[in-house]
């Protein structure tokens, strides 16, 4: 049974092996560097669902249509059809778990997930080699392709979030008030 003494116990131990702790690494080899705020500023790449986090560029679904050619079209095929990976254009309502039938247009909740998504994952083999723009240019091209938005609107930091996505209200929202 958990009491006071065995809690009191446990406090002086963690207090102890702390103080040990920082003892030991005053005497350590000092391997490694401090972090910069500048070292990590390119990691903290998060953007909520509301934008905040987006940064700076813009595209159009013209400007993405070669840049999804080049480096997307080998593993999601032309136009999104589909190939070695996962189809990116809404097929039919989803009506079971299976993954494969989850596409931007009948799954993804918010379009902001959907560039942080490509920013920080594709493609596949380099990832986080896009550009902002071109991550834009991306996410029209794609919002473009499951009819969401029109070939003409851009794509920055102001107008993605206003993106209405067919599924967002498909989700059980976590937090209220949130997204």
């Amino acid at each position: 049974m958990f009491t006071r003494k065995l809690a009191r116990l446990l406090v002086a131990g963690l207090l102890s092996t702390t103080t040990i702790g920082g003892a030991v690494a005053a005497d350590s080899p000092n391997l490694g560097t401090p972090l910069t705020p500048a070292d990590l500023a390119a990691w903290d790449t998060s953007i909520l669902p509301d934008g905040r986090g987006l940064p700076a560029g813009s595209g159009t679904a013209a400007q993405g249509a070669p840049v999804y050619a080049q480096k997307c079209a080998v593993c999601h095929g032309e136009n999104g059809k589909g190939g070695s990976a996962s189809a990116l254009l809404p097929g039919r309502p989803i009506s079971s778990i299976n993954g494969g039938e989850r596409t931007i247009g009948n799954f993804w909740p918010v379009s902001t997930t959907l560039f942080d998504y490509i920013r920080r994952a594709m493609p596949w083999q380099a990832p986080k080699t896009l550009t902002n723009d071109e991550v834009y240019a991306l996410t029209a091209y794609l919002l473009v392709l499951n009819k969401i938005i029109g070939e003409g609107e851009v794509m920055n930091a102001e107008t993605l979030p206003k993106v209405k996505m067919p599924n967002r209200d498909g989700f059980i929202v976590r937090f209220p008030g949130k997204i």
